[in-house]
């Protein structure tokens, strides 16, 4: 949990350039993209079925519907007036297929074909065109017709005019861009025969003319579909007369074995009882209803058939990210709740107690709104203490505040604004003890909170301790928010890191370091804007254990406003980066080193790095199952995330004895609050990447800060 409060007037970040904006054009570029492709996805996939065509529908009024149309040939020509219709002449069958193309079962059935020297027209759906478009161009090239099924397969009748128009011109640029072609063949799905044509459907054949179409209605159907048995749809195929006919067959929406086998038979056998089997304009005695596409048809087509394949790419990648987003959490949520609880139960520490008096150091730049409250708190220590306050350059007379208390324990440096690692080195070089207490300026300690952190001292391998930092000010939404990820987040991450011994942070709100260990890692360095962070990996690296001491609680002020916020999380997370890269060859490094780098670097990497990156492709992908797939499903996932989080929340109260009351926000907490966290990651990893150099910057100040009564919690008070 960085601390840098600090701005620095002529420190190395101060002249870098502001952050750009490109990178939140490229995110909206990004988002809307993704967007865009699950829209084109979510329509062609899922708002229609490739359903029984032959399925009943329940009959409609059909006043509208002419007389010869009902009562005509299969082919109609709705553009003519009056309408005219086209029946196949005597022995003649129009072969069709419906649903396709199948990468299954439409090269078995054009296999079919060519070895009884037969063609036919295959009625296609544009989004079986997008998945497979080769087939279309075998289609072609072996002699076939095709005819429009439309993009998506509705039922023409029951939607819209304009959506009509959508699913034929988009059909037909799917046919242009994947083979070369046009068509102006239409079937209707869910059509069948002349008279089961209604005032809808008619409706659409109407509009259908205007636009150029034949309508190809069928006359006999094989029933294919509902899988009858071989000898069946043979028996349903076959012409009971003389009569032409419009065959209807299948080559996709399902398991075709039955109309690959029954074609086999069917053809030899039409064949012999005097029919000629060929296309649709073959049958009825029109000119060929194909002609080649424009150049800019063939373009049109190709980026549609690209969109789809687009949508189908980002479905996908939608998918394992979804997968992977919640495999990290519940694996974050085993990890956290497994270490917390071995934490708990580690042995207490024994031996004689720590009473070196410490030296509290407080840098202060601008503070004076709770400065005196801090001080009076950290001077009431139960273990003897000294303050150090370094006024890095305030503006606003903190060191004057601190000066009027009139405290003998406390003493006050000033020096020009250089910034907060220059301001810590100051107090470390003025300390008068080796046991070192860096605490912010926004912070009050409890009486015994200086006493708990010295006590790991004990053991002569720990060089710097790791106290309980806790929201203060809980008021409000935003409050609350910031005490929940203080308990669940920060401090569960502790015990883990304890554990592990691979602790990456010992907050600028409350820690203690050794003198000696200080002085052999270079004291603070200002290379980062995480400076706790960064000085704590570099003591982990020289070998020294780094601990979490939870009894020794702070009271910190929070940001109270989103802006302030933003800005502080901002600077925590771009500076975590820094340190994160800084001491990247702890990677590889042996004893502790290759614990802080194989253990804590990879944990910050994948779980506060990559995992809030996933965040906001999860609710895009929430958005679109709540749009076109089950809401139950994405609701049920929803709250089981939720019922894991609250898991996590109460037993980390329980173990930090705080009131879970605040969890009731959990909920609010998943729209608002996580969102504006993946920001701040993206954010700063796309300054990281860009090697922008932020400025110093300090915090608002709100006067807030009181010193807890001793053993009362402060959600008593506040």
């Amino acid at each position: 949990m960085p601390g840098n409060r600090h701005r620095a007037s002529g420190g190395r970040h101060e002249m870098g350039a502001g952050p750009l904006r490109t990178h939140w054009l490229l995110l909206a570029v990004l988002v809307l993209t993704l967007t865009a492709a699950l829209l084109v996805d979510g329509y062609t996939q899922h708002m229609f079925k490739i359903n029984n065509d032959a399925a009943p529908h329940p009959p409609g009024a059909s006043g509208a519907v002419p007389a010869q149309v009902s009562s005509g040939g299969p082919v109609i020509d709705s553009a003519s007036v009056p309408a005219r219709t086209l029946r196949p002449r005597p022995y003649r069958i129009a072969l069709t297929f419906d649903d396709g193309p199948d990468p299954v079962w439409t090269p078995k059935i054009l296999k079919v074909l060519r070895e009884n020297h037969v063609h036919a027209t295959f009625f296609v759906v544009g989004t079986q065109i997008a998945a497979n478009p080769g087939l279309i161009r075998s289609i072609v090239a072996d002699g076939n017709q095709v005819g429009i099924h439309t993009f998506t397969h509705p039922n023409l009748g029951a939607i819209p005019p304009w959506q009509r128009t959508v699913e034929m011109s988009e059909e037909q640029l799917a046919i242009a861009g994947a083979a070369g072609v046009t068509t102006s063949l239409l079937r209707p799905p869910y059509s069948s025969v002349n008279d089961a044509v209604d005032n809808p459907d008619w409706g659409a054949i109407r509009q259908a003319g205007r636009l150029g179409y034949l309508t190809v209605l069928t006359t006999q159907d094989s029933n294919d579909w509902h899988r009858p048995g071989i000898a069946r749809i043979i028996d349903s195929a076959t012409p009971g007369g003389s009569a032409g006919q419009v065959l209807l067959m299948h080559d996709g929406g399902g398991n075709r074995a039955q109309t690959v086998a029954a074609l086999r038979t069917l053809l030899p056998r039409l064949k012999a009882h005097g029919f000629r089997v060929g296309t649709v304009s073959e049958a009825v005695g029109i000119a060929n209803p194909m002609r080649p596409a424009s150049t800019l048809d063939r373009w049109k087509g190709r980026a549609l058939l690209w969109a789809v394949k687009g949508g189908d790419t980002a479905l996908t990648f939608l998918t394992w990210a979804m997968y992977a987003a919640g495999a990290l959490s519940v694996l974050r949520a085993a990890i956290v709740l497994w270490a917390a609880g071995r934490h708990r139960r580690k042995p207490a520490r024994r031996g004689p107690g720590v009473s070196t008096p410490a030296s509290i150091i407080v840098p202060a730049y601008n503070e004076s709104a709770g400065i005196q409250a801090a001080v009076r708190s950290l001077v009431a220590s139960d273990h003897p203490v000294e303050v150090i306050v370094v006024d890095d350059g305030s503006t606003d007379g903190t060191a004057d505040m601190v000066e009027a208390l009139g405290l003998p324990q406390v003493r006050v440096i000033r020096q020009r604004n250089a910034g907060k690692p220059a301001a810590l080195n100051t107090g470390i070089a003025a300390a008068s003890f080796d046991l070192l207490v860096m605490v912010d300026g926004d912070t009050v300690f409890e009486p015994d909170t200086v006493h708990k952190l010295v006590q790991p001292f004990a053991d002569p391998r720990v060089g710097a301790v790791s106290g309980n930092a806790k929201v203060l000010n809980r008021r409000g939404l935003l409050g609350r928010w910031q005490h929940i990820e203080y308990v669940i987040g920060f401090n569960l991450d502790r015990r883990l890191f304890d554990l592990a011994e691979c602790m990456p942070t010992v907050p600028g709100a409350v820690g203690a370091f050794r003198r000696d260990t200080l002085l052999r890692v270079g004291a603070v360095s200002d290379d980062t804007l995480a400076e706790d962070t960064d000085l704590t990996m570099a003591i982990c690296r020289d070998g020294w254990r780094v601990v979490y001491e939870e009894g020794a609680v702070a009271w910190t002020e929070a940001p109270a406003s989103l802006k302030a916020l933003w800005r502080q999380r901002y600077r925590w997370c771009y500076g975590t980066l820094q340190a994160m890269w800084k001491h990247r060859r702890a990677l590889v490094q042996g004893g502790p080193a290759g614990k802080l780098g194989r253990r804590g670097l990879i944990y910050l990497l994948v779980f506060q790095t990559l995992l809030p990156l996933l965040a906001p492709v999860v609710d895009i992908f929430a958005a679109y199952s709540l749009t076109f797939l089950s809401s139950t499903r994405v609701i049920s996932v929803w709250l089981a995330f939720l019922l894991l989080q609250l898991i996590m929340g109460l037993y980390a109260f329980k173990l930090d004895e705080e009131r879970p009351s605040p969890l009731w926000t959990l909920p609010l907490q998943q729209f608002v609050y996580r969102q504006l966290m993946y920001l701040v990651v993206f954010h700063s990893l796309f300054t990281a990447a860009a090697g922008i150099r932020l400025r110093w910057q300090s915090m608002e100040r709100y006067g807030t800060l009181q010193i807890p009564a001793s053993g009362q919690r402060t959600t008593e008070k506040v």
